[in-house]
Order: C-alpha cells, then structure tokens, then sequence
C-alpha cells in the first residue's frame, strides 16, 4: 500500500513539474535571451528516474 501511494505521489509531481514548465515555457524564453537558463529540464529528468524506479 505504501509503494503504491509512493508511487503515486511520484507520478504526481511528475505531472506537475511538466506542467510549469509548460507554463514557465514564455518566461524561459525571455530568460533565455538574457543567458539565464530555468533549470526545469533537471527536474523532469530527475521526476522521472524517480517514477521509473519506484514502478519497478
């Protein structure tokens, strides 16, 4: 029971995180042109190991 609420509220966050930086694409676009890079690609990439390992 724990590792599916584990699970989850990984998948949830995943979500989440896809969604601002859907959200925050126009301001990273801005940011971008100033050289300041929004680092949302890392917490994707670091949401999703974590969901693929907790399903496994």
């Amino acid at each position: 029971m724990a590792a599916r609420l584990h699970t989850a509220t990984i998948f949830a966050l995943y979500q989440l995180t896809l969604l601002a930086g859907i959200v925050l694409l126009p301001l990273a676009m801005v940011t971008e042109r100033f050289g300041v890079r929004l680092p949302v690609d890392r917490a994707v990439d670091g949401l999703n190991d974590a969901y693929e390992q907790a399903q496994e």
